[in-house]
């Protein structure tokens, strides 16, 4: 007679062994993770949106409308409570820039990403050629500096990093 617990176990280690491997050379480690979208002109665009930021003030709430007859004579006022409203701190804004295609990012690019950031003082993690969060941070804190508060990787900044080349109608003269 098998027990319990050691059918369970077996079914455990043998469903394990049927799950798929995730495949080696995808640097995006979440399923969830944006990435950059084709166009139609063949360039790649990433976007990012910022939710809106509340927060509850104080307000008056009306709580019962004003009768107001045909004449337009107010026959009774209306009536207002104290109550808790929300007001936009931070309204939502959403980015859009040029960035590298997803076939790009193979896990040799983010290496070089990682490595580049890294020589800047930006990147402290291990070199693991997934776009994990410490790489994400790592791009994220080195673009806010440049004007651009993302944590995808922008074509500008793959650029100025010396990853991606720049086409030479772009490069200014000295």
């Amino acid at each position: 007679m098998i027990r319990p617990p050691l059918l369970a176990a077996a079914l455990a280690s043998s469903l394990a062994a049927c799950s798929a491997p995730a495949p080696a050379d995808n640097p995006w480690p979440d399923i969830d993770a944006p990435r950059p979208e084709r166009l139609a002109d063949g360039t790649c665009q990433a976007r990012e949106v910022t939710p809106a930021v509340y927060e509850h003030v104080m307000g008056e709430v009306q709580v019962v409308q004003a009768e107001i007859a045909e004449d337009g004579t107010v026959l009774r006022p209306p009536v207002y409570r104290r109550a808790p409203v929300p007001r936009v701190v931070t309204p939502r804004e959403e980015l859009t820039f040029a960035s590298p295609c997803p076939e790009e990012f193979t896990t040799e690019f983010v290496s070089t990403v990682q490595r580049a950031l890294a020589a800047r003082g930006v990147f402290q993690g291990s070199v693991t050629g997934r776009l994990d969060a410490p790489t994400t941070a790592a791009i994220r804190s080195w673009q806010t500096e440049r004007g651009l508060p993302s944590g995808q990787l922008s074509l500008e900044t793959a650029r100025a990093l010396g990853i991606v080349a720049t086409p030479l109608d772009q490069v200014e003269s000295l």
